[in-house]
């Protein structure tokens, strides 16, 4: 399997590669300068179970902010590591890591001259910062397209390792690498070939995915797919939303793969012509509850008393819905009825106690 052969990474006090598990990533869209702001989005990923996030710099002040950030995290004792985005100016990637960035993330063909990307490689390597070089389908170079005959999978992999080589020529190997595109099969068809070509640790993920939902099915198509052949070390779920929905997302798609325990999965029957309780907003409200528990079980939420207890019955935990009252079930088994407006309650009561 590609991930157990890769290089092994530290970020921060997170490590990566070499067969460690995959890591979730998020990526903050404050204004990075807003110090309490992000620091209160950090917050909010870390709590969903985010393990690094990243954060835009832009300027002079987002590169010092990076200090403030790690401070308050700290004092607040929450230790999650902090990837500086860089876009073009080299400068603002070597005040990222004097600023204490645990690793950053550029594209070398946008830095500029060799000169400019050995600047930043020797600021990565004074403090083992490592460099995440990434590569997106949209910013692929004029001439791989023309060479190609289009953006395709395998001028995203050319560029990406020229890229590479760029740093690895200045004597630095703490890399990751990133590939990207909107395109989900070209992005998976780019993974693939890349992962013959190279062992530095992968990050993972469907750039410009979408919304919620369209964003959300291609992110699972393609995450699935290339997770699936053991290929990838981090990854991210890119949504246009809160950036705390990656999280749950990407969460779900590391369980449902198998790559992930722990936490509660929530499995819910979809609504018929029987239920006769609110059962899209009843099912809302426990996937958003269980997200506090870290609890290897799986809770389900039926929407009738007909067939719930029999469908409920490969679960720990169940609920499911009557006429303005409902069951609570465990192992299969009904333990008693309760008001509907109660089944929340009784829920959480339970998982509370869970031994």
């Amino acid at each position: 399997m590609y991930r157990e052969k890769t290089k092994v990474i530290h970020i921060g006090d997170r490590v990566i590669g070499g067969g460690n598990p995959i890591l979730i990533q998020s990526m903050t869209n404050t204004k990075t300068n807003d110090v309490a702001a992000t620091v209160a989005q950090i917050e909010r990923l870390a709590k969903a179970g985010c393990d690094i996030v990243r954060c835009t710099v832009p300027d002079l002040e987002a590169a010092k902010a990076i200090a403030q950030i790690k401070n308050a995290l700290s004092m607040n004792k929450i230790s999650i590591p902090l990837v500086a985005d860089i876009h073009f100016d080299y400068k603002m990637a070597v005040a990222a890591i004097e600023y204490g960035a645990d690793k950053i993330r550029i594209n070398p063909g946008n830095i500029g001259s060799r000169e400019k990307v050995a600047e930043v490689v020797r600021a990565a390597r004074e403090r083992s910062v490592p460099i995440r070089v990434g590569v997106n389908s949209g910013s692929l170079e004029k001439e791989l397209i023309e060479r190609y005959h289009g953006v395709t999978a395998e001028g995203i992999v050319e560029s990406a390792l020229d890229k590479v080589h760029i740093i690895e020529a200045l004597n630095y190997d703490n890399l990751v690498i990133s590939i990207k595109s909107s395109d989900v099969m070209m992005c998976v068809k780019a993974h693939e070939l890349l992962a013959d070509k190279t062992q530095y640790p992968l990050h993972v993920g469907i750039t410009e995915a979408g919304t919620v939902t369209s964003g959300n099915i291609k992110s699972a198509v393609g995450l699935g797919i290339i997770l699936n052949q053991g290929i990838g070390d981090t990854i991210r779920v890119s949504l246009t939303g809160d950036p705390v929905e990656e999280i749950k997302s990407a969460k779900l798609i590391l369980r449902t793969l198998g790559l992930r325990s722990g936490g509660i999965e929530v499995v819910s029957c979809p609504t018929c012509g029987r239920t006769n309780i609110d059962l899209i907003g009843l099912a809302n409200q426990v996937e958003t509850m269980v997200q506090e528990y870290d609890l290897p079980i799986k809770v389900a939420v039926m929407g009738c008393a007909v067939n719930g207890p029999g469908e409920a019955k490969e679960a720990d935990l169940g609920i499911a819905g009557g006429i303005g009252e409902g069951l609570l079930i465990k192992k299969g088994e009904i333990v008693k009825k309760v008001p509907e407006s109660a089944l929340l309650e009784t829920l959480k009561y339970e998982l509370d106690h869970w031994k």
